[in-house]
Formats: C-alpha cells, structure tokens, sequence
C-alpha cells in the first residue's frame, strides 16, 4: 500500500515538474522566478514591465479563470525551482584562494542524465572527452590521415551523415574542429579586433530594452553582416555555416529554411555573468535552428566556467555544452530546448546565427510578431562557398 502511495506521489511530482519546464516568459523566454497571470492563470511572466509590454497581444487571448469581474491583470508568484548552488565558505587567510575556490565549484546538477552521442569530430583532431569528464569520445568524421584538418569532411558529407540524423533524433548536434585550427584562429583575430572598436552593446530580450535585462543575461554583443570592414574571416565563417545548413535543408524536421539573421558576435566579459534558462524563440518568430560557433582556445570549462548547458522539453535528460575553440553546435530554436549559459570568468567569445523557417517566418510578419531587432532581419543565405 505504501509502496503504491510513493508511486502515485512520484508520478505526481514528475508531471508538476515537466509541467514546470513548460513554463516561460511569454516575451522574453527566461524560465525562472516566473509570475503567472492573474486573470487567465495560463500565461507567465518574469516580471510585472514584461507582462505590460506583452499585455497588446496577451489580452487578445486572455479569459478569465472564474466569474470574478476584475479586469485588471495581477500576477502571483510562482514556485521558484530550486537552482541553489551550494554553499561556499569564504577563506579570510588567503582571498585570492577562495576566489579560486568559488570558480571551481560546481553548480547543482539537474536531475536525469547526461545526453550522449550528439558530437561530432570533423576531420583530424583527439575524440571529445580524452581531457574532459562529462563529454563522451565523439565520432570521427572524414580522413584523419592528414596535418591541420586538411581533409576535412566536405559539407555535404557532413550535413547529411552526421548532422541531420543527429539533429532529427537529439534535436542538438556539435561539430568539433569545424573550420580548422588556422582558420578559427582568423576568425578570433576578427572578432577581437571587433571588440576592441568598442562597437558592443549590452545584449537584449526580443528586441525589448529593459531595466531587468542585466539581470537575465550578461553578453556584450554586435552585428555583423560581414561586409563590415575587417570581418572577412567572420563573413568566411558564416558561408560555411550557410552551406552545412543548405545540404541539410529538406530534411530538418518538416523545415523549409530560406534564409538566416545576421551574425550576433557575442562576448561574456569573464565578471561571472551568464545568460538565465530560456528559450531563443518562444513566440514563433520564424527561426527554427540555432547555430553557435565558439572561439575560446585552451577553455577548461571547471576554472572558466561559461558551460552552456540544454533540458530537452520532455525529456529526463540534459546536455552540456563547453564553448570549446573551433566548435560548432546547432538546436532546435523553439521550446523543445530550454538552455542557460553559467557564469563565465574569462573573456568567452561566441558567433550565433539563426536560420529562419518560411512557412512560421510568413505566418510571424502576419501577426506582427517580427519586432527582434536584428534577430528580425532576414539575410539570404550566402552563395555556396564550393562546389561541395
């Protein structure tokens, strides 16, 4: 009897819970502290300013729950989940070793397990997790035989091998050694020289400036288009990109994917900031895949920190993410895939795209849903950089 009472409780529990990872901003995505709209009791919030900005297009569906006469729209507060990080005491004899300290400990684990399988070694290069706990060995991908990742896989091969299959079974895919040692060292020049323009801004929520977007994510970014003056490499990087997603294209999920945002050159300044759990498109703005170069040489994920980590909607399981140099990693841009990135304590550079679908992108302008700033602008894709 008892034992059929701690099922039922169990079970219980595990529906809040995915009832709970279902929850987001309506605006901004961020999934934590959220406040629930006091008059349909159906939609979420991260704050009161949100809930007034979103207010235009909420109350075209927003029902009261009872009879009540009240028409004004209150929040309550709903149960915080619980992303307490451990304790961690102060050394007063020796500050410099307990800030040393404080870095390398870890941030609580989420329940369920780690996913596997969904990286990918392209060409020449040691498997994934020789030096790294917590990431399995990946495949090899293409001719190892030869110095500087000179035989690597060409897209084709690549999209459809490796990534589409990953893609259409995890909904993530990561491609380590994308570019090539020399190449993503170029591209690093670029965009450290971008950086020291002084052209970055503070990073927005859905193109909606906010008092309380500091407290949600901490990126500097800039975007780039590629024509820009001093970003060849970044442009190179991109045609690459865009090529890899062309052969995949088709066969993404149901996606037609005709075109892509700019390049979001992003750098987390290394002062312990990250980016909250959220979702990069919540409102069907018309971008379905995600896709995020890292430049970050030598990264070691337990001193730095900046570990992206992904809760699958759905699914007991979580994957981890380290912002290696030369890694490339795509995802389903909706909410089948919640994501945080943890507080960084050096300097993490990172280039996002974002690859629209035409079918949602048309239905998006429809409803007026297309106000992302940048993230709105549509950019065809670049010409095939090869004949691959």
């Amino acid at each position: 009897m008892e034992e059929e009472v701690k099922k039922k409780e169990k079970k219980k529990k595990s529906a809040l819970d995915l009832e709970r990872e279902r929850q987001n901003c309506e605006l901004c995505g961020k999934m934590e502290n959220l406040l629930k709209c006091g008059r349909c009791r159906n939609s979420f919030y991260c704050s009161k300013e949100h809930q007034k900005q979103h207010w235009k297009e909420h109350k075209l569906i927003c029902k009261e729950a009872d009879n009540t006469s009240n028409n004004t729209t209150t929040t309550t507060t709903v149960p915080k989940q619980n992303t307490k990080e451990p304790e961690r005491t102060a050394d007063r004899d020796d500050p410099e070793r307990s800030k040393q300290k404080n870095r390398r400990a870890e941030l609580p684990e989420p329940s369920g397990e780690r996913m596997r399988g969904f990286i990918i070694t392209n060409a020449e290069g040691p498997g994934l997790g020789d030096d790294t706990p917590g990431e399995e060995e990946g495949v090899v991908c293409g001719d190892a035989t030869k110095p500087n990742g000179q035989t690597r896989s060409p897209p084709r091969k690549l999209a459809t091998e490796y990534i589409i299959p990953c893609m259409n079974r995890h909904g993530i895919c990561v491609v380590d050694h994308f570019l090539g040692a020399e190449t993503g060292v170029c591209v690093l020049e670029d965009v450290k020289a971008l950086h020291q323009t002084g052209r970055f801004t503070d990073g927005q929520l859905v193109s909606q400036k906010s008092d309380s977007t500091k407290d949600i994510r901490g990126d500097k970014i800039a975007w780039i288009d590629g024509q820009e003056a001093g970003c060849e490499k970044i442009r190179f990087l991109m045609s690459r990109m865009d090529d890899l997603v062309r052969h995949c294209n088709g066969k993404l999920g149901n996606y037609t994917i005709n075109g892509r945002t700019k390049a979001m050159v992003a750098c987390y300044p290394g002062n312990g900031t990250g980016y909250v759990r959220h979702v990069d498109n919540p409102n069907g703005d018309g971008r379905c895949v995600t896709c995020i170069y890292y430049l970050n040489k030598d990264w070691d994920v337990k001193e730095q920190g900046g570990l992206l980590r992904i809760f699958p909607e759905g699914k007991a399981q979580f994957a981890d993410i380290e912002p290696k140099f030369d890694r490339l990693l795509l995802f389903w841009s909706d909410r089948r895939n919640p994501h945080e990135v943890q507080p960084a304590h050096s300097t993490r550079y990172a280039i996002t795209v974002w690859y629209f679908d035409a079918d949602e992108r048309a239905k998006a302008k429809e409803k007026y849903l297309t106000g992302a700033g940048e993230k709105g602008v549509k950019v065809e894709l670049n010409k095939p950089s090869d004949p691959s």
